[in-house]
């Protein structure tokens, strides 16, 4: 078993797929069904449930997954560890929700890029549960997540607090008219909608329409045309706010503020680019208000 063959055993249980597998490797089919079959072989089991719709990890399959995750990643770290010069240098990898990504973080990656301008930085975003499977499976080497990480296999380092407010149509004048309005959100998975539902469930409101959006610009452009209402931090809608196109509203029993941490596993290897961006995150205020358009 070569660490080539657990890349391509991860990458058909990433994908589901043979074809999809070797398109992302850039390998002929072939070739991938052929390392697969040699692993199933080597370690005399069967990886994958074949079906129509693709394939699955059996349970053996869910077990050498787990492992070559972290065999793979281990590797990766040691990459970098042989790498590490007095001049920062490699890939950091840096995980954040849309909303994250969209306000907070341009100016402090823009601040460390110019800082160590030979270090290749990559920024990848989803709904919170998908960010944290990223850094679970070792894909970034951190990753900004909103609310509380109830997993024993990371560490949350606070970064900043954002203010949280219901946002509806400018010409929505009290909140009591949202209540016949569906909610927009992210798929299943995104803290904020987790907050929104139990907000309106503590306050008794009649289950609304959800509808779910992929996009951070598409579920403001639905709230603006007045289509549904949403939870968003204030400093995401602000502008929208500012250029009437969308109102927030203050709202009783609903938290005020939530804490955006930097969520790391307990076991990542901390190179000397993370550990400069764990400094320039501790040293920078601008992700406050001076981080804001």
């Amino acid at each position: 078993m070569e660490s080539g063959d657990l890349r391509v055993f991860q990458a058909v249980a990433a994908e589901g797929s043979i074809t999809k597998a070797a398109a992302k490797l850039n390998y002929v089919q072939s070739n991938v069904t052929a390392r697969i079959r040699q692993l199933e072989e080597d370690l005399h089991t069967v990886l994958f449930h074949r079906h129509n719709r693709g394939m699955t990890l059996t349970a053996g399959g869910k077990s050498l997954l787990e492992y070559a995750n972290k065999i793979l990643g281990l590797l990766e770290e040691a990459s970098r560890a042989v790498t590490s010069s007095t001049e920062p240098r490699g890939p950091l990898a840096i995980g954040a929700t849309q909303s994250c990504a969209a306000v907070r973080l341009p100016l402090l990656l823009a601040q460390y890029h110019r800082r160590y301008p030979d270090v290749s930085l990559s920024l990848s975003t989803g709904h919170s549960s998908q960010v944290l499977d990223k850094v679970l499976r070792y894909e970034v080497d951190g990753a900004f997540l909103s609310g509380p990480v109830p997993h024993d296999e990371v560490i949350a380092i606070p970064a900043f607090d954002e203010d949280l407010a219901l946002v509806s149509e400018y010409g929505m004048q009290e909140l009591a008219d949202a209540a016949a309005k569906p909610i927009l959100v992210f798929t299943d998975g995104c803290h904020y909608r987790s907050v929104l539902e139990e907000w309106l469930r503590n306050n008794d409101w009649k289950s609304p329409q959800i509808m779910e959006f992929g996009t951070l610009e598409a579920i403001i452009g639905g709230v603006s045309a007045g289509l549904g209402i949403t939870l968003l931090p204030q400093s995401v809608v602000a502008q929208s706010a500012a250029a009437g196109s969308v109102r927030t509203h203050d709202a009783a029993m609903l938290p005020h503020t939530i804490r955006t941490n930097f969520v790391m596993r307990k076991d990542a290897f901390v190179s000397r680019p993370l550990q400069l961006f764990l400094d320039e995150l501790t040293a920078n205020q601008s992700l406050n208000e001076e981080a804001l358009p």
